[in-house]
Protein backbone atom coordinates (compact mmCIF):
# COMPACT_ATOMS: atom_id res chain seq x y z
CA UNK A 1 0.00 0.00 0.00
CA UNK A 2 0.94 3.83 -0.89
CA UNK A 3 0.84 5.82 2.45
CA UNK A 4 0.80 9.51 3.13
CA UNK A 5 -0.50 11.15 6.03
CA UNK A 6 -4.14 10.45 6.44
CA UNK A 7 -4.73 7.94 3.45
CA UNK A 8 -3.36 4.83 1.93
CA UNK A 9 -3.99 3.42 -1.81
CA UNK A 10 -4.30 0.02 -2.16
CA UNK A 11 -5.61 -2.77 -4.73
CA UNK A 12 -9.34 -2.58 -5.20
CA UNK A 13 -11.24 -5.09 -3.04
CA UNK A 14 -13.96 -7.00 -3.99
CA UNK A 15 -16.08 -5.35 -0.88
CA UNK A 16 -15.17 -1.82 -1.75
CA UNK A 17 -17.14 -2.10 -4.95
CA UNK A 18 -20.56 -2.16 -3.80
CA UNK A 19 -20.00 0.60 -1.37
CA UNK A 20 -18.24 2.43 -4.25
CA UNK A 21 -21.24 1.84 -6.83
CA UNK A 22 -23.74 2.90 -4.46
CA UNK A 23 -22.09 6.16 -2.91
CA UNK A 24 -20.06 7.22 -6.10
CA UNK A 25 -21.28 5.79 -9.37
CA UNK A 26 -25.17 5.52 -8.77
CA UNK A 27 -25.01 9.38 -8.27
CA UNK A 28 -26.03 11.25 -11.33
CA UNK A 29 -24.58 14.59 -10.11
CA UNK A 30 -21.25 13.28 -8.84
CA UNK A 31 -21.20 10.54 -11.79
CA UNK A 32 -22.29 13.34 -14.53
CA UNK A 33 -19.40 15.86 -13.16
CA UNK A 34 -16.68 13.23 -12.91
CA UNK A 35 -16.80 11.25 -15.95
CA UNK A 36 -15.70 12.54 -19.57
CA UNK A 37 -19.47 11.31 -20.91
CA UNK A 38 -23.03 10.49 -20.31
CA UNK A 39 -24.01 8.82 -16.84
CA UNK A 40 -25.72 5.50 -16.69
CA UNK A 41 -26.50 3.22 -14.03
CA UNK A 42 -24.43 0.23 -13.47
CA UNK A 43 -25.98 -2.77 -13.27
CA UNK A 44 -24.89 -4.73 -9.85
CA UNK A 45 -22.35 -7.82 -10.60
CA UNK A 46 -20.75 -5.83 -13.97
CA UNK A 47 -18.06 -5.34 -14.96
CA UNK A 48 -17.40 -1.89 -15.25
CA UNK A 49 -14.09 -1.08 -15.74
CA UNK A 50 -14.50 1.88 -13.32
CA UNK A 51 -15.28 -0.95 -10.59
CA UNK A 52 -14.00 -4.03 -11.65
CA UNK A 53 -9.84 -3.77 -11.84
CA UNK A 54 -8.38 -5.15 -15.00
CA UNK A 55 -4.92 -5.90 -13.80
CA UNK A 56 -3.80 -6.58 -17.72
CA UNK A 57 -4.31 -2.97 -18.67
CA UNK A 58 -1.41 -0.69 -19.09
CA UNK A 59 -2.44 2.12 -19.63
CA UNK A 60 -4.46 3.39 -16.02
CA UNK A 61 -3.73 1.77 -12.64
CA UNK A 62 -6.89 2.13 -10.11
CA UNK A 63 -6.84 2.53 -6.53
CA UNK A 64 -9.44 2.03 -3.72
CA UNK A 65 -8.75 5.15 -1.06
CA UNK A 66 -8.34 4.20 2.64
CA UNK A 67 -8.03 5.74 5.76
CA UNK A 68 -5.00 5.03 7.80
CA UNK A 69 -6.64 5.06 11.27
CA UNK A 70 -8.59 1.80 10.56
CA UNK A 71 -8.55 0.77 7.22
CA UNK A 72 -12.37 2.25 6.01
CA UNK A 73 -12.81 2.74 2.35
CA UNK A 74 -12.99 6.85 1.05
CA UNK A 75 -12.44 6.91 -2.27
CA UNK A 76 -10.75 6.05 -5.57
CA UNK A 77 -7.55 7.25 -6.95
CA UNK A 78 -6.64 6.41 -10.70
CA UNK A 79 -3.61 6.99 -12.81
CA UNK A 80 -4.85 7.14 -16.44
CA UNK A 81 -3.63 7.71 -19.83
CA UNK A 82 0.11 6.51 -19.02
CA UNK A 83 2.23 6.92 -21.91
CA UNK A 84 4.99 5.75 -21.23
CA UNK A 85 6.77 6.75 -24.11
CA UNK A 86 6.02 10.50 -23.19
CA UNK A 87 6.49 9.59 -19.58
CA UNK A 88 3.22 11.54 -18.62
CA UNK A 89 -0.32 10.28 -17.29
CA UNK A 90 -3.30 12.06 -16.11
CA UNK A 91 -4.57 11.71 -12.38
CA UNK A 92 -8.10 11.59 -10.62
CA UNK A 93 -9.74 10.50 -7.53
CA UNK A 94 -13.10 10.30 -6.04
CA UNK A 95 -14.18 10.94 -2.31
CA UNK A 96 -17.17 9.45 -1.27
CA UNK A 97 -19.89 12.34 -0.02
CA UNK A 98 -19.15 12.08 3.71
CA UNK A 99 -15.20 12.12 3.32
CA UNK A 100 -15.24 15.90 0.99
CA UNK A 101 -13.55 18.43 2.91
CA UNK A 102 -11.26 16.51 5.41
CA UNK A 103 -7.98 17.13 3.65
CA UNK A 104 -7.83 13.76 2.34
CA UNK A 105 -8.22 14.83 -1.53
CA UNK A 106 -4.62 16.77 -0.67
CA UNK A 107 -3.57 13.64 0.49
CA UNK A 108 -4.91 11.26 -2.21
CA UNK A 109 -2.98 13.82 -4.99
CA UNK A 110 0.58 13.64 -3.44
CA UNK A 111 -0.09 9.65 -3.02
CA UNK A 112 -0.84 9.58 -6.64
CA UNK A 113 2.39 12.12 -7.34
CA UNK A 114 4.41 9.90 -5.91
CA UNK A 115 3.45 6.55 -7.11
CA UNK A 116 3.80 8.78 -10.91
CA UNK A 117 7.27 10.26 -10.28
CA UNK A 118 8.84 8.09 -8.03
CA UNK A 119 7.25 4.45 -8.69
CA UNK A 120 6.86 4.97 -12.51
CA UNK A 121 9.71 7.17 -13.37
CA UNK A 122 7.51 9.69 -15.44
CA UNK A 123 8.15 13.16 -16.15
CA UNK A 124 4.88 14.57 -16.03
CA UNK A 125 1.46 14.41 -14.48
CA UNK A 126 -1.90 15.91 -15.59
CA UNK A 127 -5.16 16.83 -14.23
CA UNK A 128 -8.49 17.92 -15.84
CA UNK A 129 -11.18 19.34 -14.07
CA UNK A 130 -14.68 21.46 -13.79
CA UNK A 131 -13.61 25.14 -13.38
CA UNK A 132 -15.81 25.47 -10.41
CA UNK A 133 -14.29 22.09 -8.71
CA UNK A 134 -12.37 24.25 -6.08
CA UNK A 135 -11.45 21.57 -3.79
CA UNK A 136 -9.81 19.25 -6.93
CA UNK A 137 -8.11 22.51 -8.06
CA UNK A 138 -6.71 23.46 -4.44
CA UNK A 139 -5.69 19.86 -3.96
CA UNK A 140 -4.14 20.23 -7.37
CA UNK A 141 -2.13 23.65 -6.20
CA UNK A 142 -0.94 22.74 -2.66
CA UNK A 143 0.89 19.52 -4.44
CA UNK A 144 2.49 22.44 -6.57
CA UNK A 145 0.39 21.94 -10.06
CA UNK A 146 0.43 24.85 -12.27
CA UNK A 147 -2.60 25.93 -13.95
CA UNK A 148 -1.97 25.61 -17.91
CA UNK A 149 -5.22 26.89 -19.07
CA UNK A 150 -8.67 26.91 -19.62
CA UNK A 151 -10.56 24.48 -21.96
CA UNK A 152 -13.79 27.31 -22.79
CA UNK A 153 -17.19 25.13 -22.75
CA UNK A 154 -15.65 21.84 -23.04
CA UNK A 155 -17.42 19.52 -20.68
CA UNK A 156 -21.05 18.93 -21.40
CA UNK A 157 -22.67 18.50 -17.85
CA UNK A 158 -26.33 18.31 -16.74
CA UNK A 159 -27.26 20.43 -19.54
CA UNK A 160 -24.93 22.58 -20.26
CA UNK A 161 -21.58 23.72 -20.85
CA UNK A 162 -18.90 24.27 -18.45
CA UNK A 163 -15.18 25.17 -18.51
CA UNK A 164 -12.14 23.03 -17.81
CA UNK A 165 -9.14 23.53 -15.91
CA UNK A 166 -5.65 22.15 -17.14
CA UNK A 167 -3.35 21.97 -14.54
CA UNK A 168 0.51 20.39 -14.66
CA UNK A 169 3.21 19.43 -12.70
CA UNK A 170 6.43 18.05 -14.00
CA UNK A 171 8.90 15.93 -12.33
CA UNK A 172 11.81 18.27 -11.55
CA UNK A 173 9.01 20.75 -9.76
CA UNK A 174 7.58 18.24 -7.69
CA UNK A 175 8.19 18.63 -3.96
CA UNK A 176 7.74 14.85 -2.90
CA UNK A 177 5.90 15.31 0.89
CA UNK A 178 7.97 13.84 3.72
CA UNK A 179 5.61 11.52 4.99
CA UNK A 180 5.76 9.27 1.74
Amino acid sequence: MLRCSKVGLRARHDDDIPVLRTELYDDVVNGSRSEGAAWRPITPGSKDPRLVVDDTEQWRVPFSVVELDGGTLVGTATLWGIDNHHRSAHLGLGLLPACRGQGYGTDVVATLCHYGFAVRGLHRLQIETLADNTAMLRAAERNGFVREGVLRSSAWVLGEFLDEVVLGLLAQDWRPKAEL
